[in-house]
């Protein structure tokens, strides 16, 4: 029980790092002209990439300066996941298994 939920949780974080690097790029491409916004479709997946980043990405960027016309918020969220929250989650199953 305890292995699937850790198992769960280390996935849906990598996901999450998928998505992040996915709505990067996409905002490039739209930015840079390669996508046509005004297509329904191509706005419709920019609303579910805004929709699930910017909650984890909006208080980033408000805690980190600003910089002209780049964003480093995907970057700090990333590196966050990868060494910050990935190794405490797993110190912490490790410590439950332990017990």
């Amino acid at each position: 029980m305890l292995i699937g939920l850790f198992m769960v949780l280390m996935r849906l974080l990598d996901v999450y790092c998928w998505v992040l690097l996915l709505s990067c790029i996409f905002i490039n491409l739209c930015m840079f002209g390669i996508l046509d916004s005004r297509n329904q479709i191509v706005w419709k997946v920019g609303v579910f990439f805004s929709r699930v980043t910017e909650p984890v990405l909006g208080p980033v960027r408000r805690m980190l300066p600003n910089l002209g016309g780049v964003d480093f918020s995907p970057m700090v969220v990333l590196l966050g996941i990868q060494y910050v929250l990935q190794p405490l989650l797993l110190e912490v199953f490790r410590t439950l298994l332990l017990r």
